[in-house]
């Protein structure tokens, strides 16, 4: 307030529009204004019993227009205000006609700004002041010799107060609609946007985690053995080369739908397809995976696909940075509703720190929960560490909740209390 008074240059209407958020009512008021001295005069010319118009009239005529160019700033000052003006230019016995443009301009912009008792309360003081005035006090007020209004005219007030208000009311609702799709909208893209940019988290860190892992486990081969086995460090070095190139490729294939929203990626996202190149990597790491697989694979949607795919590769890391063992068990399960993907290691945990972001297994199971899946991850009695994750076939169906595994092993409970789960710390 202080800075937009000291502002030199701005003039003082603009620095109340600033304030305000909306500026005075001056073109439609002055439009008003001069409707209501030619209409007035025209309505003279026809109404031969009442009072001519004289300057006082005139001024009764520009002062309720004037009154409605600070409707949007005082709307229920205006609305009582211009309703005063009005029933006394009745009472002084002046013409009718459009001095009443004014009460129903005023009474509008009332309702619009949620003032609907000052609206109702301005159209019934005019209602109830012409009723007394007609009928009442008709004797004392000019036009001399004047008599009670017929009925049929209060009727034709009445109605038009109503239809008035009736205007205003349908046009507030109209605008408090608009208004409510308006910020329906505005949510539902922020959760898009939300979503979408979790989505990008998910990818860019099941691809990170997972190649990073395995350039830390080389990078160490490699420094272990440069002098002793050279080739054995080459070899350490031509797979962390691999594992970088791969990265550097989803990650880019992930950035570009960034720069390029709603074109195909280049490449096709990761399936199940690409388990065996999967394998490949964990056995560069030193994680030697074996793969069963039971029931006929059918065909998953693409985000289930990728999401499968992505929940080994999150879980196999895992084993990568937090397990002692260097042997996991990958078993695939075809049922008729869902597919059920699990992966064992013996353990036991390193409990040493492994640099992640600790959203290793929360990523897993927000990729689940949006096709309607569920995970279960936790310790074995016998040792070891074991992730459960049924993943419906159709994205409709949601799967049953985990049942008892038929391996003689028993299935992990889902909070995990012996030891701390293989989540990046």
């Amino acid at each position: 307030m202080d800075e937009q008074r000291e502002r030199p240059g701005v003039p003082p209407w603009q620095r109340w529009m600033e304030r305000t958020g909306r500026g005075p009512a001056w073109r439609s008021s002055l439009l008003v204004a001069v409707f209501a001295q030619a209409g007035s005069g025209w309505a003279a010319q026809e109404q031969t019993g009442r009072v001519a118009l004289d300057g006082f009239a005139r001024l009764l005529l520009l002062l309720g227009p004037l009154l409605l160019v600070w409707r949007h700033r005082y709307p229920v000052a205006v609305a009582y205000g211009v309703s005063a003006v009005t029933l006394v230019y009745i009472g002084a016995g002046f013409p009718y006609g459009p001095v009443f443009i004014s009460l129903a301009l005023a009474c509008f912009a009332a309702v619009i700004a949620g003032r609907r008792r000052a609206a109702w309360g301005a159209v019934g003081l005019l209602w109830a002041g012409h009723l007394l005035i007609g009928h009442w006090l008709y004797r004392l007020l000019p036009p001399a010799g004047d008599g009670p209004a017929p009925w049929a005219q209060e009727l034709g007030i009445t109605a038009w107060v109503l239809a008035i208000l009736a205007v205003s009311e349908l046009v507030r609702i109209r605008r408090e609609q608009w208004a409510l799709a308006r910020a329906e909208r505005a949510a539902a893209e922020k959760r898009r946007v939300n979503e979408e940019r979790l989505r990008i988290a998910r990818e860019l860190h099941d691809v990170l985690a997972h190649s990073i892992s395995v350039i830390n486990v080389q990078a160490g081969v490699g420094l272990a053995l440069l002098d002793s086995d050279p080739e054995q460090a080459r070899s350490a070095l031509t797979t962390i080369k691999a594992a970088s190139k791969e990265a550097l490729g989803e990650v880019r294939q992930v950035l570009d739908t960034l720069r390029t929203p709603g074109d195909a990626p280049r490449a096709p996202a990761p399936g199940l397809d690409r388990l065996p190149e999967l394998t490949e990597q964990a056995a560069a790491a030193g994680l030697t995976v074996g793969i069963t697989t039971d029931g006929d694979a059918l065909a998953l949607p693409p985000g289930a696909d990728l999401a499968a795919f992505r929940i080994l590769q999150e879980a196999l890391t895992n084993v990568v940075r937090h397990s002692g063992s260097r042997t996991a068990r990958v078993r695939l399960s075809w049922q008729p509703r869902f597919l059920e993907l699990r992966v064992d290691d013996e353990g036991p945990a390193t409990g040493g720190p492994a640099g992640g972001s600790g959203n290793g297994l929360v990523g897993m199971r927000e990729r689940a929960a949006a096709l309607g899946g569920t995970i279960a991850a936790g310790p074995r009695p016998d040792g070891g560490f074991r992730v459960v994750a049924r993943l419906p076939l159709k994205a409709e169906t949601a799967p049953p909740e985990p049942e008892a595994d038929p391996d003689p092993d028993p299935a992990p409970e889902a909070v995990p209390k012996p030891a701390p789960p293989q989540e990046d710390p």
